[in-house]
């Protein structure tokens, strides 16, 4: 199993991910270790990425989490903030491939197998946080792009939400019991 811990930046997605993985004995990765120095770059001198940055960082985001989930589980803190990133998380580089040509590439890739968990919270509550933390590369001027360009995930993907009004480990025990009912 891959849980994929999304939401906007300063949702808790790491804490989050973090907890849960260490309560699970599962592997923990967080995307942002996986940037490259460009989008860093860019992202603290106040620019939000764009798809030409991010899809090859989701695209290698990919293949790590698929070539570590064998025979144990993995969480990835990863905003996804849009459809087709959690797509490409879950296929790859054939998530451009349109969905009745994906047969072949659902034997491969079980997207049953990832289940994203949608930290909800409001613009006030994630700003707050942000402006609390000082070691992050991602400004708080950037939220408001991060919130533009999230698209919730809908009916047709595997996922859950959960209020990040909760505490940390309200969360990961929503979170646990979830994934119990999956396995």
């Amino acid at each position: 199993m891959i849980v994929v811990i999304m939401g906007v930046s300063g949702a808790g997605k790491t804490t989050v991910g973090s907890c849960l993985a260490n309560k699970l004995g599962w592997k923990f990765y967080d995307a942002d270790d996986y940037h490259p120095v460009q989008n860093k770059e860019k992202m603290a001198s106040g620019v939000p990425l764009n798809d030409q940055d991010r899809i090859p960082w989701l695209c290698a985001l990919h293949r790590l989490i698929w070539e570590d989930s064998c025979g144990h589980g993995v969480i990835l803190a990863c905003s996804s903030l849009r459809k087709l990133y959690r797509d490409i998380l879950v296929y790859g580089q054939d998530a451009s491939v349109p969905k009745s040509d994906r047969e072949e590439v659902k034997k491969e890739f079980q997207p049953d197998k990832v289940l994203f968990v949608h930290l909800q919270g409001t613009m006030k509550v994630i700003s707050e946080r942000m402006q609390k933390r000082s070691d992050h590369f991602m400004p708080s001027a950037l939220l408001q792009s991060q919130f533009d360009t999230l698209e919730p995930p809908a009916e047709t993907e595997h996922f859950m939400s959960v209020s990040i009004e909760k505490s940390v480990p309200e969360i990961v025990l929503e979170i646990e019991k979830n994934l119990l009912l999956q396995l």
